[in-house]
């Protein structure tokens, strides 16, 4: 009789076995393009745009008040989204020190990392071999880097969106309930961090895959009671703890955030409805050619997939509907904006793992057209990040950047064809991921100086702090929105703005549209407005309004 062996099948006479050094060196791989994608250079750019400061200036109220239920700008009630961002925040300002725009892009950042390594382990489970492929190209999709940088709710929605997703299914090809409690569970999550949409999205997806398979039991299986007391378990806390303590939430949030923001353009976001389908291209560079191609693949052969068991078939028909029914239902939308479709971009990627894996294991090449049109698009992507800064800068570009440019495509796109050509898919990962990480390192170097002082109010701030000391009032005329945000967060005050006539009787700091001094003296009769400087940047000019009332109040 044979005795088992002393050792564990994992160590052989003190050496780790081959498939766990491989799966350590996996998860080191994916940590490491996770710190230089979403961490990287955190602090060259300040906030910008009107919703990251905003969010980071709710967040540090919350904090400020110790209230974590109700969101609070300027010390009021903001209803317009859920808290998990927030909460998530709170924790990063406090795990570093104190409020920072970076910290405030933290949440973002390490909860994309988690379902990146998330995926990692589903793949291993469900779909053997492709789970390095399925991480590591969702990592480097265009919209995940740059939403795994920012301040905002659309990535925590997209990771527990995902999550949930991928445990769906994992209970749908295991029959395993605890896979079902995890898509309840992170639903649950996924409610918190942006409200209905979450369910509505999965709920969309779930019952156009069960009509599909011309199985309708599945959606009544899927409606477990003990998943939906989970769900509620989560979610219901808040949602009640808010609403007592502010009885206008169901108005603000549920009607007017959601329901009327997808059906009419109160909010004015109104674009055509072909608007996703260039954003959705951009947002999976540099994979598009081989997504779309991908997609047709699925498309093509769902049909096998009704008479199958649950297998490789029927998570490309998953997949397929998970990317494109979210852009669907928001291209139909009256209210769009580039990041709601974030949550259907890692269903493309992990479906173009799932593509590249089956045909490594047909040891099929890609067609020499397509391999051309994707080494293309992957050296335009290092030619872009090369032209951005003179762009951004409105300037010609240089004769010699020309020549570097010109040479730089023409080697990069034979460079990658020729690899694709002689050694097909199992090189596409290195090759794209080589062509993203430098295009990266050139933006970092070249673009985010340049997006820091044309974009974000870091800058703004900072010139306004060397002729203003002190918390003294602040108005802004004839600026965007995000001039005003930004300002609140990175001075910590409310600003007042000229258009709602919030004008201060005071003596007090106007920015305003470079070369509005007269406009200014025609609203302010009697007061004496002085230019005291300017950020030309981003033609602002700087007053100082006085000859007002220093005991009256404000408008």
């Amino acid at each position: 009789m044979n005795k088992r062996p002393a050792q564990s099948t994992t160590l052989t006479r003190g050496r780790i076995s081959p498939d766990r050094a491989r799966r350590s060196l996996d998860l080191l791989s994916i940590l490491v393009f996770c710190g230089f994608f979403f961490l990287v250079g955190a602090q060259l750019v300040g906030l910008v745009g009107a919703d990251e400061p905003r969010y980071a200036q709710v967040a540090r109220e919350m904090l400020q008040r110790q209230d974590w239920v109700t969101p609070v700008l300027y010390g009021k009630p903001w209803l317009e989204k859920p808290p998990l961002y927030y909460w998530s925040a709170i924790i990063a300002y406090k795990g570093a020190g104190g409020v920072s725009d970076w910290a405030a892009r933290m949440p973002s950042a390490i909860l994309c990392s988690l379902m990146l390594l998330f995926i990692y382990r589903w793949s291993h489970r469900f779909r053997p071999g492709m789970q390095l492929d399925a991480a590591l190209i969702t990592a480097a999709a265009a919209m995940t880097i740059g939403f795994g940088r920012s301040a905002s709710t659309d990535m925590p929605l997209t990771v527990m969106f995902t999550v949930a997703m991928l445990c769906w299914y994992g209970w749908h090809a295991s029959q395993d309930r605890s896979w079902l409690l995890g898509f309840y569970f992170f639903s649950g999550l996924g409610t918190l961090a942006k409200g209905p949409v979450a369910v509505l999205l999965a709920a969309l997806i779930i019952v156009v895959f069960a009509w599909l398979r011309r199985d309708g039991r599945l959606i009544l299986r899927t409606l477990w009671p003990a998943g939906i007391l989970l769900y509620l378990a989560v979610t219901l806390p808040w949602f009640v703890a808010v609403q007592r303590a502010n009885p206008e939430f169901f108005r603000t949030f549920f009607l007017q955030q959601n329901l009327a923001r997808y059906t009419t353009d109160l909010y004015r976001h109104h674009q055509p409805f072909w608007y996703y389908l260039p954003v959705a291209l951009l947002a999976l560079v540099p994979w598009t050619v081989f997504v779309i191609v991908a997609v047709v693949d699925a498309v093509r052969d769902w049909r096998f997939s009704v008479k199958e068991p649950p297998g490789k078939e029927d998570l490309r028909t998953f997949l397929t509907l998970w990317l494109l029914l979210p852009i669907l239902l928001f291209s139909v939308s009256q209210s769009k904006l580039p990041g709601y479709i974030l949550p259907a971009i890692p269903a493309g990627t992990i479906l173009l793992a799932d593509f590249i894996q089956r045909r490594k294991e047909a040891s099929v090449k890609p067609n020499d057209w397509l391999a051309l049109l994707h080494a293309t698009l992957s050296a335009v992507l290092l030619v872009a990040a090369l032209i951005v800064p003179f762009k951004l800068l409105k300037l010609a570009l240089p004769r010699n950047v020309l020549i570097v440019a010109g040479a730089l495509l023409v080697t990069a796109v034979l460079a990658l064809w020729l690899s694709l050509h002689n050694y097909g898919y199992r090189i596409l990962r290195f090759t794209t991921l080589i062509a993203v990480v430098i295009a990266f390192s050139l933006l970092l170097r070249g673009t985010g100086p340049i997006v820091d002082v044309l974009y974000s109010e870091r800058r703004v701030n900072a010139a306004i702090g060397q002729i203003v000391q002190g918390p003294a009032p602040v108005a802004v005329y004839d600026v965007p929105r995000s001039v005003e945000y930004g300002l609140a967060f990175y001075r910590n005050q409310p600003i007042l703005s000229y258009e709602r006539n919030e004008i201060p009787l005071t003596d007090h700091v106007v920015i305003a549209a470079a070369g509005t001094k007269a406009e200014l003296e025609y609203r302010l009769p009697g007061r004496h407005v002085t230019r005291v400087g300017g950020f030309s940047w981003q033609r602002l000019d700087f007053y100082i309004v006085t000859g007002g009332n220093s005991g009256a109040p404000q408008q």
